[in-house]
């Protein structure tokens, strides 16, 4: 019996030292309350290309790189997904485990899942870090408005629009926006390779 104590208490201390450093391994961002400037706040839905209905806040935890465009522009998303995938392109690989790129849909009519779906096969983007993501008009906008990013509908298949790539911490806080097509990205991919390294 004397025996049996130590072997019993030296399994219980190893069993706690198990839990103990599984607690270390979850990022603090992620057990972290969401700040009123999230927008895991959001209640919208949403439906991504494999028409899998989402909220943004099962999101959280990630690094997220955000951009709004709709597939059936000709003239500056083009410019904007070659500046998403030349964003990707740059991340140090052991960071894009905590990173999606995530393209938004300004026009939910015509973008259907089985649109996005096409967009990203056609583009070599149907598979992670990638995300592409619809809702109702309604969500849009209230989501365009926090990004800041203005639209126009112009014609029925054209949109005025912002082009703008917006960075989320893994909390769902905007730390960093880049303006224009084509511009100089350093700045992202270093905010984007911060943020991710906060995770381990």
């Amino acid at each position: 019996m004397k025996k049996i104590i130590p072997v019993l208490f030296i399994l219980l201390f190893s069993l706690q030292a198990c839990k103990e450093s599984e607690k270390k391994q979850i990022p603090e961002s992620a057990n972290k309350e969401v700040s009123d400037l999230s927008i895991y706040n959001l209640p919208s839905k949403w439906t991504n290309q494999n028409g899998k209905d989402i909220e943004l806040k099962s999101l959280k935890g990630n690094v997220l790189v955000m951009v709004m465009i709709y597939t059936s522009c000709k003239a500056a998303c083009p410019r904007l997904v070659a500046d998403m995938r030349d964003i990707e392109s740059k991340l140090n690989k052991k960071n894009k485990q905590h990173v999606k790129l995530i393209l938004v849909s300004i026009d939910p009519k015509t973008d259907t899942p089985q649109k996005l779906k096409s967009f990203a096969i056609a583009n070599q983007m149907n598979q992670d870090p990638w995300l592409f993501l619809r809702s109702s008009e309604e969500n849009t906008r209230e989501f365009a408005a926090v990004l800041a990013v203005n639209y126009k509908q112009i014609s029925p298949i054209d949109f005025s629009h912002s082009n703008i790539i917006s960075v989320f911490n893994p909390a769902g806080e905007l730390v960093f926006q880049q303006e224009g097509l084509g511009v100089n990205n350093e700045k992202t991919i270093t905010t984007i390779n911060q943020e991710a390294e906060k995770l381990y």
